[in-house]
């Protein structure tokens, strides 16, 4: 048991398993935590640069949503606003991680900082803009900051 406000990764290879169980669309959905979302993310950007994330996320997730189940509409499933927020964020976070780092503390790393938080995003957005549906089907700029300059 821990005391941590996120569920670390143990190793690496528990990153891939959900990074590839997201591309094949086999995870499972229990699976598919708030920490799953990042490590996958986080793991794409880094050691699969045959993904192009900024192409292919919103594919990829609400595909795999589709596969479990999920509905992806105007209340529910893949967020385009959220996302790219995430994958800014991540971008940013990785460019400050050294060459060669494990993917797990990398990983880690990100889940214990500011941006592996779940209200990250509203650092940038309005609670109200965040959670429309125009934030939720497209990409929305932030109305509160822009995103980090390194992103």
């Amino acid at each position: 048991m821990t005391d941590l406000p996120y569920r670390p990764f143990a190793d690496d290879a528990a990153i891939r398993h959900v990074g590839e169980g997201l591309l094949a669309r086999t995870l499972p959905r229990e699976e598919w935590t708030h920490e799953a979302h990042l490590g996958a993310t986080l793991w794409l950007l880094r050691d699969r640069p045959d993904v192009d994330v900024d192409a292919r996320i919103a594919t990829i997730i609400s595909r795999y949503n589709e596969s479990v189940g999920g509905v992806n509409d105007a209340t529910q499933g893949y967020h385009d606003s959220i996302t790219h927020a995430y994958v800014a964020g991540i971008r940013e976070h990785l460019a400050k991680r050294p060459d060669g780092e494990p993917l797990a503390t990398a990983v880690n790393a990100l889940l214990a900082s500011p941006v592996g938080r779940r209200d990250w995003p509203l650092r940038f957005y309005s609670r109200e803009l965040l959670f429309s549906v125009a934030a939720r089907l497209n990409f929305v700029p932030p109305d509160l900051a822009p995103f980090p300059a390194s992103c």
